[in-house]
Formats: structure tokens, sequence, C-alpha cells
């Protein structure tokens, strides 16, 4: 293959048909019901349930403000564990509601939360452990959940990576007190913009319904400070449309993670990344991240990235980098953290093109634009 006219891109969102998604738009327009909980809203919400087999799950415009929500309607305080390798929404969300982010470690294995670290940063004002499942890997999620048990915390997921993984035959989701998803036009399952809570207790719907309106509990009474992440008509008609392609969306990215695979393990200073093959665990193949190690692949991972976007075409990503601890905004924390593996990792990492769509043909390029490379 030659070098694309048109950049090959990390991700690009799924369209469903156009006549399928305006007959959607038709039933909006008929009904003239725009947002507020409308008919499809309900539909999409009663249909994410059944697929990801759930009882309690909220809806809301993105998965930012499904963080925050969880976070005030859990009521926590003070101070909450979180990793520095994710995306800043993570982390945003701790600031933005007024508590402190503490940075834990990660692991090398599989990048997510090092739950050796975490009973060393528990203090008196810690309310709770916001770990991510990164890239969709599942975290230890027996051991954070004995670790939070012991001393009295709450555990918010960080799932937006994980939609359709499932662990023991499970939803990853089901974990700790909530997990939030990510809709976003980028990820495998998207709804334009959107976001959910899946949580175990019945009684925090309710309350999620009510922060994500304002904190308006009915026409006469208004129980919380709370914001706007409703989710629209026109997101949820995007998102009915896609829930129908998921097992079609997943069996695709496999087979690009498989040609990945192929021509990439084994390459000296490159590390692939294997969650499917944990026991019990039904992955989502949702994106392709490797380690450039410089001084055994030749270039690091600055220099491959630049040399592939510039010589090649290939847009590739440094997700996640910079890592938390490195933002302007937290730089006060970062002389209080031990964060070397969440360090070296937001050096090294680069997330290769995935999406469905994306051909074989294309992967096999590349690959032989990264192998040309290697030295």
């Amino acid at each position: 293959m030659n070098r694309p006219k048109q950049p090959i891109m990390v991700t690009k969102p799924f369209l469903p048909q156009k006549e399928i998604f305006m007959k959607y738009v038709d039933e909006i327009w008929e009904r003239d019901w725009l947002t507020n909980q409308g008919p499809l809203h309900h539909r999409l919400e009663d249909a994410l349930k059944h697929y990801l087999q759930v009882e309690n799950l909220t809806l809301t415009v993105n998965g930012h403000l499904a963080l925050e929500i969880a976070i005030r309607g859990l009521g926590l305080t003070g101070e909450v564990i979180t990793t520095p390798f994710t995306f800043a929404s993570t982390i945003h969300s701790i600031a933005i509601c007024g508590l402190k982010p503490v940075f834990c470690d990660i692991k090398p294995d599989d990048l997510t939360m090092d739950e050796e670290q975490i009973e060393k940063l528990i203090t008196e004002k810690t309310s709770a452990i916001m770990p991510v499942h990164v890239y969709g890997h599942p975290c230890n999620t027996e051991r954070i959940a004995q670790i939070a048990q012991r001393h009295g915390l709450k555990v918010i997921y960080d799932a937006a990576h994980t939609f359709g993984v499932r662990k023991d035959g499970k939803v990853l989701a089901q974990q700790g007190d909530v997990s939030i998803y990510s809709f976003h036009a980028t990820k495998l399952f998207h709804t334009i913009e959107g976001g959910a809570l899946v949580y175990q207790d019945s009684a925090l719907k309710q309350v999620f319904d009510d922060y994500k309106n304002f904190g308006i509990h009915d026409e006469e009474h208004v129980a919380y400070v709370g914001g706007n992440a409703k989710m629209n008509e026109f997101q949820a008609a995007m998102g009915l449309c896609n829930l129908s392609h998921i097992e079609e969306f997943v069996s695709q990215r496999r087979e690009i993670t498989l040609r990945y695979r192929e021509h990439l393990e084994g390459v000296p200073g490159l590390r692939l990344f294997y969650p499917d093959k944990e026991p019990g665990i039904a992955y989502n193949y949702a994106y392709m991240p490797i380690l450039i190690d410089r001084e055994a692949f030749g270039l690091s991972r600055d220099e491959l990235h630049a040399v592939l976007k510039k010589k090649d075409n290939i847009v590739a990503r440094k997700y996640f980098y910079p890592i938390g601890t490195e933002y302007d905004c937290y730089r006060e924390l970062k002389d209080k953290s031990r964060v070397h593996v969440a360090e070296a990792a937001g050096r090294d990492v680069l997330a290769l093109p995935i999406y469905n769509g994306l051909s074989l043909e294309e992967v096999d390029y590349i690959c032989e634009c990264i192998l040309a490379q290697h030295r």
C-alpha cells in the first residue's frame, strides 16, 4: 500500500445508516420532545440495561458529568485516590467537586492502579478510591474491594473504556459502588456524546436523576445543588442505532488487533498487551496501545510518532500523555507523588489506529511503516 492521501487517524466514529437514524429523528419531530428524559432516552436506558444485564443504569449527556454525579451522589469529601495514567476527565472530576486527587502509581503489566500501593495513601481524609480500567483492561477489583471495605471507602470505577467487557461472565461495570461509561463519538459504543452510571444500590437512581437535572426532585422540590447532565433524544437515537452493531464492532476490532499482533509480536523494543488472554475476561478490543523501548527499538515514542505522522500520514496518539502529575494545574501535587511506573508509561505509550472501518490492508501498511523504523 502506498502512502495514503488522507491521514489514517487513530480513531473514527462509526455512523449508522442515515435512513435508520432518520426514522428516529422523524419520531422526535412527531412528538416535539427533544430532551428531559424523552421516550428514546428511556428506550435506550432499558436497552442498555438488557444488553449489559444490569438492574441500575442512569444515562448522562457525557461521561465526565457522570463522574461528577457519582462523586456528589455518594457524598464524597476530602481526598480521593486515583491514577495519573488516565484521561484528564477522571482527575478533573475530583478537583472540580472540591476534593483533592491523590495519585497512586500503576502496575507495569497492565497499567492499571497498583493495588499494593493504595493503603499507603489512605489518610483520615480519604473517602474513596477511583481506579481506571485502562484500555478496558480490568483492575484487580477483588483486592480493591477488600481494601475499600477494610477502610470504609467508596469505589468509583472509571470504566469509560470497558463497554461490553465482562469478567467471569458479568459486565465489568458491576464492580464497585458505581462505574461510569463514556459514550463519546470515539468510543466503541457511542451516542455522539454521552455517558452512563452503573451501580448496585437502586436507591441511588433517584439521587443521580436529581443531580443530573439541577437537583430538581419534582415540580415543587429541589433536593441538591445539581447541574444539567441530561442526555437528549438525538443522542439516544444514535445510541439505539449503534447498539445493534456491538457484536459486529467487537468482532471487527478483534480481527484488527490480531493482525497487529501478527506483525508486531516479538519485535525488540515493542511491548503489546493481551487483556483478552486474562482468565475469565471477555475483552472488547477497543484500543491498540504499545510501549516503545527506545534502546531496544532504536527510536523513542516521540520520534516514532513524528515519523509516522510526517512521513507516512499515520496519526497515532500519545495516550495517555502527559500524565496527570504533569498537568500545570496539579504540579503542586507532583512532588508528593511517587508514580515512576506511570511516568515511564506516559513517556513510552503510543495508541495505534483502531476503529470499525479500518482495513486490514491499512493495518499492514501501519505495521510496515513501524517496522521500517526498527534498528
